[in-house]
């Protein structure tokens, strides 16, 4: 199988060696199952979008599996739903990579790019991912708003805007002003835990890419600031 990054150049290697804990996984579900994706999972979309959602890592089950981002688990039903509905996406969502799917102003970027166990990375493999996240976020010219699904991707975000974590404190629907007049939108995760537990709902979840949409076209301050909305 192979899969077409929109950003070749900043991804890491097919067999990537850095983090033993998940290439010891990706071996297991490489043996168990043959026919998945089980590797690291390159980001999904439009390299020109004024949008870049900022995820975890992929989920077992969904985008280690189908080899993109938030495709294949109910993650990515919500995720997927939202993006279309704020006419961010063409196509229809089918939880496969043939479905046709194709998005239109925003993309698609995990933070750390191989499977985790149980979802969880370690800091030391955020940090051996955190060169390609940075890579990406460098490399996304255009990108205006960034949408953080998470504390990891909220703090990986900081990171690779140069920002001290404690600079910007992550809470659910808080906006930050970062460096180069581009803005942080942080939102819980669109997990099923999240979204089963009432911790984050669809209207919320909607709420958020509201917020994205109406800094959109505004201009941050040289120093960074945070608002809870």
């Amino acid at each position: 199988m192979e899969i077409d990054s929109p950003l070749p150049e900043t991804e890491p290697p097919h067999d990537c060696p850095r983090c033993p804990r998940l290439v010891a996984l990706r071996a297991e579900c490489r043996a168990e199952h043959p026919d998945w994706w089980n590797a690291p999972v390159p980001a999904f979309g439009d390299p020109c979008g004024w949008l870049v959602l900022a995820g975890l890592a992929p989920g077992k089950h969904g985008a280690n599996r189908t080899g993109r981002p938030f495709t294949g688990d109910y993650a990515g039903d919500l995720l997927f739903a939202t993006l279309s509905q704020f006419g961010l996406s063409r196509g229809t969502y089918d939880a496969r990579i043939g479905d046709g799917l194709v998005l239109d102003g925003a993309i698609i970027v995990n933070s750390v790019k191989c499977l985790p166990p149980q979802n969880k990375p370690d800091s030391s493999e955020i940090a051996a991912c955190g060169p390609f996240f940075e890579a990406q976020i460098a490399a996304l010219h255009s990108a205006r708003v960034v949408i953080a699904l998470g504390r990891i991707a909220h703090d990986a975000v900081l990171r690779a805007m140069g920002l001290r974590l404690s600079a910007c404190r992550f809470a659910h629907g808080a906006t930050h002003a970062l460096p180069g007049g581009r803005w942080l939108v942080d939102s819980y995760h669109c997990s099923r835990y999240n979204t089963n537990t009432g911790r984050l709902t669809a209207e919320m979840f909607a709420d958020v890419f509201r917020t994205a949409c109406a800094l959109r076209n505004q201009t941050s301050g040289r120093n960074s600031s945070t608002t809870a909305r």
